[in-house]
């Protein structure tokens, strides 16, 4: 029981001072003139200002409370290595044993599982959220079983205690690790994009002969094997082999004795971009639906675009010197035969045999677009005559046969049902809105696939692909009319732009294609088809195992699902046709970055506590009562500060001066004060 004294004042402290004032006044000046029983009346005052003041007598009733000690387990990936899991449980267990065996000892544990995401180990969240539901004034000591590797040293709270770190992992541990930096998230295509690679071994690596192997795989292609040297930085040129993402995967060798092979590979993924995309307009004659695709090519910034025009036919003879027709020579052999490969899309717009492209150079076309080229043939009028193109070498890749029949009457171009699954004409807008066109060259298609139809439901826009290439025909010169807002117009710029990329093999508009996208450890399935259905899709796992995905239909033409890999790396999916690879998450995620155990991290924060370092490799230490402001860790000892807090259970209050007793001594004093005066 403790006991006090307090004051609990009757009235305002101002009024009581100002009492004690006067009080003190009146004593002087009776003291100065000599009053008899002036320390009589003095002493009567003193009393009542006490009684004023309220002294009280205060009992308190305490009980001791426990000192708190916290232990957090680190259970983050990194702990998982080696032996560093089974030790840190054990070490747990026998802390605790210790701990509890003491008297007036409460324990309060928390473990630290991985961050969301690559967030790696969060242990100072895990420590700074604990200790805020805790009473400060009773935490005596706080102790972390971790390897030291922690990634938010920046929220470290204050803490009130000694601070220890329970050191797990080896000295003679040692880790090989590979890292790959400067990874664009493009590339260009055909220009060499530099990587910087670097193996390095951490801890105590045992001796080597300063070189690694190293293997490279594209796509999941065979690897490649190369020797490289040991912590040295690499500088690899990488020139991407195709368009879309690319998937690059640097591995080592897991090496005898190394903690993990989780950081011995790094996966890379690039798309690969096309810097200028050449393409080759050829018009036949001057008309209004020439300056759309002139239009539509220059407001690109990605193309270069090559235009000629042909003004003035050969056999028309009006005496123009032919030296005055044009600026330059049209190029015919430089450009359909030596620089033809150079071009990515070749668009002839209404043209018509003239004898200005022989026979051979048409042929070089064909070949071109069997060897991976494109052409694109927008027809008129002229596609019709005995002068078609069609009565050419290109006959051989072109997919319609015309009928030389010319519709010249109004209708709406209407994407057909295959059209509607197809991404050049799938989801444009305002479909039944569109405007008239005027004319329509009426062809039989022979091969490819009808996207749109016009008068009668005759194709209008087929696709296809020949070879390695790709053609595709617009079976009539109107297109121009949407771009003027006839009746509204419609979407040919769109139209326009996604036709000419997709012959130009643009991974989105590709209508027959396995693909996927990640995010995190999920991976979005999405398979393009023209069919109505899609096969299962088998997705292997880094570790080989299959599992079949089902897709579902989420717009004509597209089926998708989602997938949840569970651990991270190279993913091979697989369908009926197709087969592709994508990465999950980072190929050495932040767990396994550094893995070698160190209190270097944490240094600052143990020292301002006046904690230490054991390293379990030598056991658990023993436990040690410390002072307040004292060093608490020595050679196999850690300690703790005893807080000595308490709880009042009960308070009992007692008036020093009661009424009747302040009233009998006043009254006393002040009648002896009298009597002495009356004496006198």
């Amino acid at each position: 029981m403790i006991q006090t004294i307090v004051f609990d004042p009757l009235v305002p402290m101002p009024f009581l001072i100002a009492a004690a004032v006067i009080v003190a006044s009146g004593l002087i000046i009776a003291l100065w003139r000599r009053l008899s029983g002036a320390w009589l009346r003095g002493f009567a005052g003193l009393i009542i200002l006490a009684a004023l003041a309220g002294p009280n007598l205060q009992r308190e009733e305490r009980g001791d409370l426990d000192d708190i000690v916290v232990l957090i387990s680190d259970e983050s990936a990194s702990q998982n290595l080696a032996e560093r899991a089974e030790v840190t449980s054990d070490a747990t267990e026998t802390l605790e044993g210790i701990l509890s065996a003491r008297d007036g000892i409460q324990i309060v544990r928390a473990s630290v599982p991985d961050g969301e995401g690559d967030g790696g180990t969060q242990l100072m969240s895990v420590l700074s959220d604990t200790l805020a539901e805790l009473p400060q004034s009773r935490i005596a000591g706080v102790f972390l079983l971790s390897d030291g590797r922690l990634h938010d040293l920046e929220r470290a709270p204050n803490i009130p205690a000694p601070l220890h770190l329970l050191l797990t992992g080896k000295t003679n541990d040692w880790d090989r690790r590979l890292s790959v930096s400067n990874a664009p998230a493009f590339a260009i295509l055909g220009e060499p994009v530099t990587l910087t690679l670097k193996i390095e071994d951490m801890g105590a690596a045992p001796n080597s002969s300063g070189f690694a192997p190293l293997d490279i795989s594209i796509d999941g292609a065979t690897p490649q094997r190369f020797e490289v040297p040991i912590d040295a930085e690499i500088k690899l040129p990488i020139t991407l082999p195709h368009g879309g993402r690319n998937v690059l995967q640097f591995s080592v060798p897991e090496a005898d004795g190394e903690l993990t092979a989780r950081n011995n590979t790094a996966l890379i993924q690039m798309n690969g971009v096309r810097d200028r995309l050449r393409v080759l307009l050829v018009s036949g004659e001057p008309h209004p639906g020439g300056r759309t695709w002139r239009n539509l090519l220059k407001s690109d910034s990605s193309v270069d675009l090559v235009h000629f025009t042909i003004l003035r036919p050969p056999e028309k003879q009006d005496g123009v010197p032919v030296s005055e027709l044009s600026l330059i020579a049209f190029p015919t052999r430089e450009l359909f035969l030596e620089k033809i490969e150079d071009f990515d899309l070749i668009i002839f717009d209404r043209y018509k045999r003239r004898g200005i492209l022989p026979s051979l150079y048409l042929d070089n076309v064909a070949r071109y677009v069997e060897g991976g080229g494109a052409v694109l043939v927008a027809a008129g009028p002229d596609f019709a005559s005995a002068d078609s193109i069609f009565r050419s070498p290109l006959s051989q890749i072109l997919p319609a046969t015309p009928s030389a029949r010319v519709l010249e009457q109004g209708y709406r171009p209407k994407v057909s049902e295959t059209g509607s699954r197809h991404p050049v004409t799938a989801g444009l807008p305002n479909a039944e809105n569109w405007g008239r066109w005027m004319r329509q060259i009426e062809v039989e298609a022979d091969s490819g696939d009808v996207l749109m139809t016009g008068i009668d439901e005759r194709p209008l826009l087929i696709l296809n692909r020949v070879g390695d290439g790709r053609v595709a025909m617009l079976a009539s010169d109107h297109a121009w009319l949407w771009n003027r807002g006839f009746e509204g117009g419609g979407p040919q710029l769109e139209l326009l732009r996604r036709l000419a990329h997709w012959m130009m093999g643009e991974p989105e508009l590709e209508e027959d294609a396995l693909m996927a996208e990640a995010t995190g450890q999920s991976m979005r399935i999405i398979r393009r088809t023209l069919n109505e259905q899609a096969a299962p899709v088998i997705v292997t796992s880094p570790d080989g195992q299959d599992v079949e995905i089902a897709l579902q239909q989420t717009a004509p033409g597209r089926f998708e699902a989602q997938h949840t890999g569970g651990e991270i790396g190279l993913y091979r999916l697989k369908d009926d046709q197709h087969e592709t690879v994508i990465g999950l998450g980072p190929a050495a995620p932040r767990e396994f970055e550094q893995t070698i155990a160190t209190p270097a991290l944490l240094e600052a924060a143990i020292d301002a506590t006046r904690g230490g370092v054991h390293r379990l490799q030598g056991g658990v230490p023993a436990i040690r009562n410390v002072r307040e402001g004292r060093p608490a860790a020595g050679r196999g000892w850690l300690g703790i500060t005893p807080r000595n807090a308490y709880e009042t259970l009960q308070v009992r209050q007692t008036a020093l001066l009661p009424a009747w007793l302040v009233l009998l001594l006043a009254a006393g004093f002040i009648l002896a004060a009298w009597l002495r005066e009356g004496r006198r």
